[in-house]
């Protein structure tokens, strides 16, 4: 069975337009368990840079929020507590606020009384990076720099079970 030049080059363009379409879907999910989380730089309140690979050998959580926010709001007492708690044992808790006002943020951290390092996501770069399409939103990173779990918006109750998946990543 022979096939014509033309039918070749059409069935080779579709097999290249396939995989582009595969290669488009794979980015566009580029967070999720068991891979490897996506690495970013971003400026915190006090004007210092910090890199998400530089916390390699910590257990690092990275929640997400908007002063706009009920649920971000109501979850940051209990995310203070687990980083008072966790962070002598190699736990970093990170707060990537994706406001496009600084102040405001600084304002509604200040008010809720955060401890944790909250970084400015002003252009919403890191936000799409991670492909987040709900306020909060929270990514547990073990110490290989691999998301282990993700969680998306915050119900009563969810602190619980980041209290206990830090234990369980802190014992790795």
């Amino acid at each position: 069975m022979s096939l014509c030049i033309p039918t070749l080059r059409r069935a080779a363009r579709a097999l290249l337009l396939a995989a582009f379409g595969a290669a488009a879907s794979l980015s566009a999910q580029s967070v999720a368990p068991a891979t490897g989380a996506p690495d970013f730089t971003l400026r915190t309140m006090d004007g210092r840079n910090l890199r998400l690979q530089e916390q390699r050998g910590q257990v690092v959580l990275v929640n997400f929020w908007a002063t706009w926010c009920g649920p971000c709001r109501q979850e940051m007492p209990h995310l203070n507590k687990l980083y008072d708690k966790y962070r002598a044992s190699g736990f970093v808790l990170l707060g990537v606020n994706v406001d496009e006002d600084p102040q405001m943020a600084a304002g509604i951290a200040a008010k809720l009384g955060v401890r944790f390092p909250v970084l400015l996501d002003t252009d919403k770069k890191v936000s799409k990076l991670y492909a987040l399409e709900t306020m909060p939103s929270t990514v547990l990173i073990d110490r290989d720099g691999r998301v282990k779990y993700l969680h998306r918006g915050y119900m009563s109750g969810y602190e619980e079970t980041y209290d206990k998946q830090i234990r369980e990543l802190l014992k790795e």
